[in-house]
């Protein structure tokens, strides 16, 4: 039952990322020319200029805030992780755990394990 709920939720995260690809990377271009137009912004020397990439940077800014619902895509890729990570850890523990050799019953306790497999 809960290889079927982590299947059924990787589902969901998977179409939920797909969804969102698109403004996931219309927001990681958007940041990338919000740091150009600040870099440009700090390295110009000219009053004007920088008024030019003040209004870059707020119309650049504006498609950006567009895009920021694709922060559920990236919640959707940090989860399918999570789903991927809890699938592959998921595995049988042995049934005999620590076998102490002072004990008389450990012969049985090892071949009752060995039966149980």
């Amino acid at each position: 039952m809960k290889k079927f709920i982590l299947f059924v939720g990787g589902l969901v995260a998977l179409m939920l990322l797909i969804i969102n690809l698109g403004p996931m990377v219309l927001l990681g271009v958007g940041l990338w020319l919000l740091y150009v137009v600040f870099k440009k912004f700090v390295k110009s020397d000219s009053l004007v200029g920088k008024m030019g990439w003040v209004v870059l940077g707020l119309l650049v800014l504006s498609f950006t805030v567009a895009n920021v619902y694709a922060v559920v895509g990236i919640l959707a890729a940090y989860v399918l992780y999570l789903i991927f990570k809890s699938w592959r850890d998921d595995k049988d523990e042995p049934v005999v755990k620590n076998i102490d050799d002072t004990d008389p019953f450990t012969n049985f306790e090892r071949q009752w394990a060995d039966l149980n497999r």
